[in-house]
Protein backbone atom coordinates (compact mmCIF):
# COMPACT_ATOMS: atom_id res chain seq x y z
CA UNK A 1 0.00 0.00 0.00
CA UNK A 2 1.68 3.32 -0.99
CA UNK A 3 2.16 5.75 1.43
CA UNK A 4 0.48 9.34 0.98
CA UNK A 5 2.83 12.58 0.80
CA UNK A 6 2.31 15.39 2.92
CA UNK A 7 2.24 18.36 0.42
CA UNK A 8 4.43 20.37 2.56
CA UNK A 9 5.36 22.61 -0.30
CA UNK A 10 1.46 23.71 -0.14
CA UNK A 11 1.36 24.03 3.01
CA UNK A 12 4.06 26.31 3.11
CA UNK A 13 2.82 28.26 0.99
CA UNK A 14 -0.37 28.82 2.35
CA UNK A 15 1.49 29.84 5.61
CA UNK A 16 3.31 32.24 3.73
CA UNK A 17 0.40 33.66 1.93
CA UNK A 18 -1.44 34.10 5.26
CA UNK A 19 1.62 35.37 6.72
CA UNK A 20 2.06 38.15 4.15
CA UNK A 21 -2.28 39.23 4.53
CA UNK A 22 -1.63 39.14 8.50
CA UNK A 23 1.43 41.58 7.92
CA UNK A 24 -0.63 44.09 5.36
CA UNK A 25 -3.47 44.19 7.33
CA UNK A 26 -2.09 44.48 10.72
CA UNK A 27 -0.16 47.36 8.52
CA UNK A 28 -3.42 49.01 7.20
CA UNK A 29 -5.27 48.98 11.00
CA UNK A 30 -1.98 50.64 12.40
CA UNK A 31 -2.58 53.14 10.10
CA UNK A 32 -6.23 53.51 11.02
CA UNK A 33 -5.70 53.42 14.87
CA UNK A 34 -2.65 56.03 14.40
CA UNK A 35 -4.58 58.13 11.69
CA UNK A 36 -7.08 61.01 12.67
CA UNK A 37 -10.46 59.06 13.61
CA UNK A 38 -13.34 61.64 13.00
CA UNK A 39 -16.17 59.79 16.14
CA UNK A 40 -17.61 63.38 17.43
CA UNK A 41 -21.18 62.76 18.54
CA UNK A 42 -24.51 65.00 18.47
CA UNK A 43 -23.33 67.26 15.55
CA UNK A 44 -26.61 68.79 14.50
CA UNK A 45 -26.61 72.49 15.68
CA UNK A 46 -28.93 73.58 17.77
CA UNK A 47 -29.07 76.22 20.89
CA UNK A 48 -29.62 76.03 24.41
CA UNK A 49 -32.79 78.10 24.72
CA UNK A 50 -33.61 77.74 28.29
CA UNK A 51 -31.59 76.27 31.54
CA UNK A 52 -32.81 75.36 34.98
CA UNK A 53 -30.14 73.98 37.39
CA UNK A 54 -28.24 71.22 35.56
CA UNK A 55 -31.28 70.94 33.07
CA UNK A 56 -30.75 72.42 29.45
CA UNK A 57 -33.24 72.42 26.80
CA UNK A 58 -32.34 72.38 22.78
CA UNK A 59 -33.80 73.54 20.19
CA UNK A 60 -32.21 72.83 16.90
CA UNK A 61 -32.09 74.81 13.95
CA UNK A 62 -34.29 74.16 10.68
CA UNK A 63 -32.97 72.38 8.14
CA UNK A 64 -36.34 72.97 6.32
CA UNK A 65 -39.24 74.66 6.40
CA UNK A 66 -41.09 74.01 9.36
CA UNK A 67 -43.86 72.23 8.26
CA UNK A 68 -46.01 71.38 11.87
CA UNK A 69 -47.69 73.69 13.74
CA UNK A 70 -46.80 71.75 16.89
CA UNK A 71 -43.65 71.43 18.06
CA UNK A 72 -42.11 68.03 19.56
CA UNK A 73 -40.38 67.86 22.61
CA UNK A 74 -38.15 64.43 23.34
CA UNK A 75 -37.28 63.53 26.90
CA UNK A 76 -34.87 61.09 27.46
CA UNK A 77 -33.65 58.64 30.07
CA UNK A 78 -31.54 59.93 32.91
CA UNK A 79 -29.60 57.23 32.58
CA UNK A 80 -27.05 57.49 29.97
CA UNK A 81 -27.14 61.27 27.28
CA UNK A 82 -29.45 61.71 24.66
CA UNK A 83 -27.02 62.49 22.40
CA UNK A 84 -27.79 58.71 21.22
CA UNK A 85 -30.32 60.27 18.68
CA UNK A 86 -27.95 62.22 16.92
CA UNK A 87 -25.09 59.77 16.77
CA UNK A 88 -23.19 60.91 13.48
CA UNK A 89 -24.24 62.62 10.26
CA UNK A 90 -26.52 59.87 7.90
CA UNK A 91 -27.07 57.90 11.42
CA UNK A 92 -29.50 60.46 13.03
CA UNK A 93 -33.19 60.75 14.46
CA UNK A 94 -32.60 64.15 15.27
CA UNK A 95 -31.98 64.80 11.35
CA UNK A 96 -34.63 63.05 10.29
CA UNK A 97 -37.06 65.03 12.34
CA UNK A 98 -35.63 67.87 11.03
CA UNK A 99 -35.67 66.84 7.46
CA UNK A 100 -39.16 65.95 7.98
CA UNK A 101 -40.19 69.72 8.95
CA UNK A 102 -40.46 69.02 12.90
CA UNK A 103 -39.97 71.77 15.42
CA UNK A 104 -37.92 70.19 17.70
CA UNK A 105 -36.66 70.19 21.29
CA UNK A 106 -34.58 67.94 23.21
CA UNK A 107 -33.70 67.94 27.19
CA UNK A 108 -30.55 67.50 28.20
CA UNK A 109 -30.73 66.23 31.99
CA UNK A 110 -26.61 67.19 32.70
CA UNK A 111 -24.68 65.73 35.09
CA UNK A 112 -26.26 65.23 38.72
CA UNK A 113 -23.71 66.37 41.44
CA UNK A 114 -23.81 65.21 44.98
CA UNK A 115 -26.10 68.34 45.74
CA UNK A 116 -29.26 66.39 43.07
CA UNK A 117 -29.38 63.01 45.24
CA UNK A 118 -32.22 64.43 46.73
CA UNK A 119 -33.93 64.80 43.44
CA UNK A 120 -36.99 63.02 42.99
CA UNK A 121 -39.74 62.00 40.90
CA UNK A 122 -41.85 65.12 41.90
CA UNK A 123 -38.83 68.08 41.10
CA UNK A 124 -38.29 66.06 37.44
CA UNK A 125 -41.56 65.73 36.53
CA UNK A 126 -43.18 68.37 38.24
CA UNK A 127 -40.42 70.73 38.23
CA UNK A 128 -38.23 70.73 35.18
CA UNK A 129 -40.41 68.98 32.63
CA UNK A 130 -42.99 71.29 33.46
CA UNK A 131 -40.86 73.80 33.47
CA UNK A 132 -39.72 72.84 30.25
CA UNK A 133 -43.16 72.40 28.57
CA UNK A 134 -44.68 75.74 29.82
CA UNK A 135 -41.28 77.66 28.14
CA UNK A 136 -42.29 75.91 24.86
CA UNK A 137 -46.14 76.87 25.16
CA UNK A 138 -45.05 80.45 25.90
CA UNK A 139 -42.70 80.25 23.20
CA UNK A 140 -44.86 79.06 20.72
CA UNK A 141 -48.30 80.88 21.98
CA UNK A 142 -50.02 77.29 22.19
CA UNK A 143 -51.82 75.51 24.93
CA UNK A 144 -50.21 71.83 24.07
CA UNK A 145 -47.14 70.26 22.46
CA UNK A 146 -46.03 67.14 21.38
CA UNK A 147 -44.12 65.08 23.87
CA UNK A 148 -41.96 61.77 23.07
CA UNK A 149 -40.43 59.91 25.90
CA UNK A 150 -37.86 57.25 25.58
CA UNK A 151 -37.09 54.57 27.66
CA UNK A 152 -37.17 55.75 32.01
CA UNK A 153 -37.76 59.43 29.73
CA UNK A 154 -41.05 57.53 28.69
CA UNK A 155 -41.97 56.34 31.84
CA UNK A 156 -41.67 60.11 32.88
CA UNK A 157 -43.77 61.54 29.89
CA UNK A 158 -46.43 59.27 30.59
CA UNK A 159 -46.68 60.29 34.27
CA UNK A 160 -46.38 63.69 32.90
CA UNK A 161 -49.17 63.38 30.64
CA UNK A 162 -51.54 61.82 32.82
CA UNK A 163 -50.54 64.58 35.65
CA UNK A 164 -50.93 67.58 32.87
CA UNK A 165 -53.00 66.10 29.93
CA UNK A 166 -53.97 69.94 29.03
CA UNK A 167 -50.65 70.74 28.05
CA UNK A 168 -50.11 67.85 25.72
CA UNK A 169 -51.63 67.50 22.04
CA UNK A 170 -49.81 63.74 20.95
CA UNK A 171 -47.78 61.33 23.05
CA UNK A 172 -45.14 59.23 21.42
CA UNK A 173 -43.15 56.49 23.80
CA UNK A 174 -40.60 54.75 22.79
CA UNK A 175 -38.80 51.38 24.36
CA UNK A 176 -40.70 52.99 27.73
CA UNK A 177 -41.43 50.59 30.29
CA UNK A 178 -44.98 50.51 32.16
CA UNK A 179 -45.38 47.44 33.37
CA UNK A 180 -43.20 46.02 35.22
CA UNK A 181 -44.67 42.71 36.79
CA UNK A 182 -42.87 40.53 34.02
CA UNK A 183 -39.81 37.63 34.73
CA UNK A 184 -38.77 38.74 30.75
CA UNK A 185 -35.77 40.21 30.69
CA UNK A 186 -32.51 39.87 33.66
CA UNK A 187 -32.80 43.31 34.29
CA UNK A 188 -36.47 43.17 35.86
CA UNK A 189 -35.78 40.20 37.72
CA UNK A 190 -33.21 41.70 39.29
CA UNK A 191 -34.61 44.88 40.22
CA UNK A 192 -37.20 42.74 42.26
CA UNK A 193 -35.03 41.93 45.02
CA UNK A 194 -32.41 44.80 45.03
CA UNK A 195 -32.21 46.41 48.14
CA UNK A 196 -32.50 49.74 46.88
CA UNK A 197 -32.29 51.70 50.19
CA UNK A 198 -29.56 50.32 51.04
CA UNK A 199 -27.52 51.61 47.76
CA UNK A 200 -28.89 55.15 47.70
CA UNK A 201 -28.17 55.60 51.80
CA UNK A 202 -24.98 53.93 50.88
CA UNK A 203 -23.92 55.72 47.37
CA UNK A 204 -26.33 58.64 47.15
CA UNK A 205 -26.58 59.39 43.57
CA UNK A 206 -26.70 55.63 42.10
CA UNK A 207 -22.65 55.96 40.16
CA UNK A 208 -22.88 55.31 36.54
CA UNK A 209 -19.71 52.73 36.80
CA UNK A 210 -21.81 50.86 38.90
CA UNK A 211 -24.97 50.62 35.87
CA UNK A 212 -22.84 50.48 33.20
CA UNK A 213 -21.24 47.05 35.09
CA UNK A 214 -24.86 46.09 35.45
CA UNK A 215 -25.87 46.27 31.92
CA UNK A 216 -22.89 44.93 30.50
CA UNK A 217 -23.44 41.55 32.64
CA UNK A 218 -27.31 41.48 31.33
CA UNK A 219 -25.78 40.30 28.54
CA UNK A 220 -21.82 39.52 29.18
CA UNK A 221 -20.62 37.62 26.21
CA UNK A 222 -22.19 39.63 23.54
CA UNK A 223 -21.32 42.75 25.41
CA UNK A 224 -17.51 41.85 26.63
CA UNK A 225 -16.77 39.21 24.49
CA UNK A 226 -18.44 39.69 21.48
CA UNK A 227 -18.26 42.85 19.93
CA UNK A 228 -14.45 43.49 20.84
CA UNK A 229 -13.82 40.67 18.84
CA UNK A 230 -15.65 41.95 16.17
CA UNK A 231 -13.75 44.68 16.14
CA UNK A 232 -10.30 43.11 16.11
CA UNK A 233 -11.79 41.18 13.00
CA UNK A 234 -12.43 44.95 11.24
CA UNK A 235 -10.14 47.54 12.90
CA UNK A 236 -8.30 47.81 9.77
CA UNK A 237 -11.63 49.37 8.27
CA UNK A 238 -11.57 52.71 9.07
CA UNK A 239 -15.65 53.06 8.98
CA UNK A 240 -16.02 50.68 11.18
CA UNK A 241 -13.97 51.99 13.53
CA UNK A 242 -15.62 55.24 13.86
CA UNK A 243 -18.23 53.70 14.32
CA UNK A 244 -17.05 51.73 17.05
CA UNK A 245 -15.56 54.48 19.11
CA UNK A 246 -18.86 56.47 18.69
CA UNK A 247 -20.72 54.09 20.07
CA UNK A 248 -18.10 53.47 23.22
CA UNK A 249 -17.97 57.51 23.55
CA UNK A 250 -21.70 57.19 24.11
CA UNK A 251 -21.98 53.80 26.13
CA UNK A 252 -19.82 55.51 29.00
CA UNK A 253 -20.65 59.25 28.74
CA UNK A 254 -22.98 57.94 31.42
CA UNK A 255 -24.56 61.10 34.32
CA UNK A 256 -24.75 59.14 37.60
CA UNK A 257 -28.21 58.42 38.42
CA UNK A 258 -29.86 60.96 41.40
CA UNK A 259 -30.74 58.85 44.14
CA UNK A 260 -34.18 59.26 45.28
CA UNK A 261 -35.21 58.79 41.37
CA UNK A 262 -33.71 55.25 41.99
CA UNK A 263 -35.23 54.51 44.90
CA UNK A 264 -38.71 55.87 43.89
CA UNK A 265 -38.05 54.09 40.40
CA UNK A 266 -37.25 50.75 41.63
CA UNK A 267 -39.84 50.88 44.79
CA UNK A 268 -42.86 52.15 43.07
CA UNK A 269 -42.22 50.50 39.80
CA UNK A 270 -39.81 47.14 39.28
CA UNK A 271 -41.15 46.02 42.81
CA UNK A 272 -44.63 47.53 43.44
CA UNK A 273 -45.83 48.01 39.46
CA UNK A 274 -47.78 50.91 40.36
CA UNK A 275 -48.04 52.79 37.42
CA UNK A 276 -49.83 50.33 35.25
CA UNK A 277 -52.58 50.01 38.33
CA UNK A 278 -53.60 53.41 38.49
CA UNK A 279 -51.34 53.63 41.85
CA UNK A 280 -48.67 55.75 41.72
CA UNK A 281 -48.29 59.22 43.35
CA UNK A 282 -46.45 61.65 42.50
CA UNK A 283 -46.20 65.25 44.35
CA UNK A 284 -49.21 64.32 45.93
CA UNK A 285 -51.41 63.61 42.95
CA UNK A 286 -52.30 59.76 41.37
CA UNK A 287 -51.03 59.11 38.52
CA UNK A 288 -54.14 57.78 36.90
CA UNK A 289 -53.28 56.58 32.80
CA UNK A 290 -57.26 57.04 31.89
CA UNK A 291 -56.13 60.53 32.06
CA UNK A 292 -54.23 59.87 28.54
CA UNK A 293 -56.74 60.99 26.66
CA UNK A 294 -54.85 62.37 23.59
CA UNK A 295 -53.25 60.41 20.87
CA UNK A 296 -50.88 57.76 21.96
CA UNK A 297 -48.42 56.20 19.81
CA UNK A 298 -46.12 53.26 21.37
CA UNK A 299 -43.09 51.45 19.71
CA UNK A 300 -40.78 49.31 21.17
CA UNK A 301 -37.97 46.19 20.34
CA UNK A 302 -39.00 42.78 19.95
CA UNK A 303 -35.21 41.91 20.82
CA UNK A 304 -35.15 44.62 23.88
CA UNK A 305 -32.90 43.02 26.51
CA UNK A 306 -33.47 46.05 28.74
CA UNK A 307 -36.97 46.51 28.27
CA UNK A 308 -39.05 43.37 26.97
CA UNK A 309 -42.33 43.93 24.86
CA UNK A 310 -44.35 42.57 27.50
CA UNK A 311 -42.76 45.67 29.34
CA UNK A 312 -44.14 47.78 26.80
CA UNK A 313 -47.25 46.36 25.30
CA UNK A 314 -50.40 46.90 27.77
CA UNK A 315 -49.75 50.73 27.51
CA UNK A 316 -52.34 51.37 25.11
CA UNK A 317 -55.04 48.88 26.73
CA UNK A 318 -54.67 51.21 29.99
CA UNK A 319 -54.68 54.57 28.59
CA UNK A 320 -57.98 56.60 27.83
CA UNK A 321 -57.52 57.76 24.46
CA UNK A 322 -59.84 56.48 21.77
CA UNK A 323 -56.60 56.84 19.36
CA UNK A 324 -53.78 54.40 19.90
CA UNK A 325 -51.11 52.39 18.03
CA UNK A 326 -48.91 50.05 19.19
CA UNK A 327 -46.04 48.72 17.39
CA UNK A 328 -43.20 46.29 17.97
CA UNK A 329 -40.34 46.37 15.71
CA UNK A 330 -37.94 43.61 15.10
CA UNK A 331 -34.75 45.34 16.99
CA UNK A 332 -33.23 45.91 20.59
CA UNK A 333 -33.36 48.79 22.39
CA UNK A 334 -30.54 50.98 20.90
CA UNK A 335 -30.76 49.18 17.31
CA UNK A 336 -34.36 51.07 17.38
CA UNK A 337 -32.95 54.40 17.55
CA UNK A 338 -29.38 53.68 15.18
CA UNK A 339 -29.84 50.40 12.96
CA UNK A 340 -29.36 51.50 9.21
CA UNK A 341 -32.57 49.85 8.39
CA UNK A 342 -34.86 50.89 10.93
CA UNK A 343 -33.49 54.39 10.39
CA UNK A 344 -35.73 54.23 7.08
CA UNK A 345 -39.01 53.25 9.33
CA UNK A 346 -38.50 54.58 13.05
CA UNK A 347 -38.44 58.58 12.63
CA UNK A 348 -40.44 58.71 9.25
CA UNK A 349 -42.97 56.70 10.92
CA UNK A 350 -43.20 59.15 13.92
CA UNK A 351 -43.02 62.13 11.60
CA UNK A 352 -46.16 60.73 9.23
CA UNK A 353 -48.00 60.24 12.70
CA UNK A 354 -47.83 63.40 13.99
CA UNK A 355 -48.48 65.26 10.72
CA UNK A 356 -51.86 63.18 10.24
CA UNK A 357 -52.76 64.61 13.87
CA UNK A 358 -51.25 68.31 13.28
CA UNK A 359 -54.41 70.11 12.05
CA UNK A 360 -56.73 71.61 14.90
CA UNK A 361 -59.69 70.28 15.81
CA UNK A 362 -60.19 66.48 16.66
CA UNK A 363 -57.75 63.79 15.31
CA UNK A 364 -58.44 61.76 11.76
CA UNK A 365 -61.21 58.95 11.82
CA UNK A 366 -59.08 56.42 11.14
CA UNK A 367 -55.66 55.21 10.86
CA UNK A 368 -53.14 52.19 9.75
CA UNK A 369 -53.20 49.94 13.27
CA UNK A 370 -50.07 47.64 13.60
CA UNK A 371 -51.61 45.20 16.84
CA UNK A 372 -54.51 47.61 17.98
CA UNK A 373 -58.07 47.38 16.48
CA UNK A 374 -58.46 50.37 14.46
CA UNK A 375 -60.94 52.76 16.47
CA UNK A 376 -62.94 55.68 15.52
CA UNK A 377 -61.41 58.64 17.93
CA UNK A 378 -63.22 61.03 20.14
CA UNK A 379 -62.79 64.59 19.78
CA UNK A 380 -60.20 66.06 22.35
CA UNK A 381 -61.21 67.27 25.62
CA UNK A 382 -61.50 71.58 25.42
CA UNK A 383 -58.28 72.45 27.27
CA UNK A 384 -57.54 75.16 29.64
CA UNK A 385 -56.49 78.19 28.96
CA UNK A 386 -52.79 78.28 29.10
CA UNK A 387 -53.07 81.59 31.83
CA UNK A 388 -54.76 79.07 34.27
CA UNK A 389 -51.53 76.96 34.70
CA UNK A 390 -48.97 78.73 36.53
CA UNK A 391 -45.76 78.60 34.29
CA UNK A 392 -43.39 77.68 37.32
CA UNK A 393 -43.77 74.55 39.13
CA UNK A 394 -46.58 73.41 41.63
CA UNK A 395 -44.66 73.29 44.34
CA UNK A 396 -41.01 75.86 44.79
CA UNK A 397 -40.17 73.42 47.75
CA UNK A 398 -37.70 70.31 46.11
CA UNK A 399 -37.81 67.13 47.62
CA UNK A 400 -36.18 67.04 50.99
CA UNK A 401 -32.87 68.11 50.08
CA UNK A 402 -30.90 68.08 53.72
CA UNK A 403 -27.59 69.72 54.71
CA UNK A 404 -26.73 69.23 58.34
CA UNK A 405 -30.61 68.63 58.90
CA UNK A 406 -32.09 71.82 57.25
CA UNK A 407 -34.00 71.74 54.19
CA UNK A 408 -32.91 74.05 51.33
CA UNK A 409 -34.25 75.01 47.99
CA UNK A 410 -32.43 73.97 44.84
CA UNK A 411 -31.51 77.64 43.29
CA UNK A 412 -33.03 78.43 39.19
CA UNK A 413 -30.55 79.78 37.54
CA UNK A 414 -31.23 82.40 34.76
CA UNK A 415 -33.25 80.96 31.83
CA UNK A 416 -30.06 81.78 28.89
CA UNK A 417 -29.30 81.18 25.09
CA UNK A 418 -26.17 79.76 23.65
CA UNK A 419 -25.56 78.52 20.52
CA UNK A 420 -23.44 75.46 20.10
CA UNK A 421 -20.29 75.36 17.71
CA UNK A 422 -19.41 72.37 16.07
CA UNK A 423 -16.07 71.05 17.52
Amino acid sequence: MPHSKIPVDLILSKLAEDTEKAHTRAQKASDVLLGELKTELAQTPYEVVFQEDRVKLKHYLPRTEIKYNTPLLVTYALINRETMLDLQPGRSVVERFLNAGIDLYMIDWGYPSRKDRFMGFEDHIDGYINSVVDYIRATHKLEKINLMGICMGGTFSVIYSALYPEKIKNLITTVTPTNFDTDKGLLHVWMKSINVDRVVDTFGNLPADIMNLGFLLLNPARLMIDKYIGFMENMDNKTFVENFVRMEKWIFDSPDLPGEVFRTFIKDCYQGNKLLQNKMVVGGRQVNLKNLTMPVLNIYGKYDHLVPPEACDQLVNKVGSKDTEDICLNTGHIGIYVSSKYQEEFAPKIANWLKERDQIGPPPTAAKRRKTTARKPAAQAKPKAAASQPAARRKTARTAAKTGGKKTTARRTTAKTEKKTNK
